[in-house]
């Protein structure tokens, strides 16, 4: 999503609808790489309102990064403002089904039953949201457990580089880097990530190329791998 740019996100919404949208189709976008309130108001739920509801099938809307309670309750209650709500038989609110939410990060066998309590709180109906879990299904071991992630930093457009990044606003430490990235020693030793185009020496670089469309080009044994890391 973020390829099209924070000034191209409408642009990059659209195209999902065109390519993922249709009559019985659901699909799901992320939607908080800059402003997840700003997609919510003004470009799913005004610039691409008439989109969104008569595209035939269903748009699932997915927040990626925040406190999960408080930002799915928020989610909800922008949706309803700008969408409407219908009444069920039991008597909670349920968005029209050409819009939903869905959940995936943060998500584990606690914090799933907190949410649910918070959106009923709310008197949404829990059919409003779908839930996913990644990590939560291998014993919470995953990219976090390292505090390690990987975003694309850059994208090449008819041959021009162009810097790309996430800043959620709800989540200011999922912020990511910019630009074409070098690793480098500084003066005191230390591994630090620069621009590129920062460096004089090329040689100072200490990233390397080891897949490059769909070739391998270093294959390190684990032994190596270990020696590398000092184990």
């Amino acid at each position: 999503m973020t390829a099209w740019g924070r000034d191209g996100e409408t642009a990059a919404f659209h195209n999902m609808i065109e390519q993922f949208g249709g009559e019985d189709k659901a699909f799901s976008v992320v939607s908080d790489s800059y402003d997840l309130w700003n997609a919510i108001d003004n470009i799913w739920g005004d610039a691409l309102k008439d989109e969104v509801k008569n595209m035939g099938g269903t748009l699932v809307i997915r927040p990626d990064s925040g406190e999960p309670t408080k930002v799915v309750r928020e989610a909800l209650e922008r949706l309803a403002v700008k969408f409407g709500t219908t009444v069920n038989s039991k008597g909670y609110k349920v968005l029209p089904d050409y819009v939903r939410i869905i959940q995936g990060d943060g998500i584990s066998s606690q914090s799933l039953s907190k949410i649910i309590d918070v959106v009923i709180k709310a008197g949404f109906s829990i059919e409003n949201v779908t839930f996913g879990m990644g990590g939560g299904l291998l014993q919470q071991v995953n990219r976090d457990t390292m505090s390690w992630a990987m975003k694309s930093s850059a994208i090449s457009i008819d041959g021009a580089w162009k810097d790309i990044y996430k800043d959620p606003v709800t989540s200011r430490s999922k912020r990511s880097k910019k630009g074409r990235l070098a690793l480098v020693k500084d003066d005191s030793g230390q591994l630090t990530t620069v621009k590129e185009n920062e460096i004089g020496d090329q040689n100072d670089n200490l990233l390397r190329d080891v897949y490059v469309d769909g070739k391998l080009l270093i294959e390190d044994s684990l032994t190596t791998i270990r020696e590398r890391a000092g184990w």
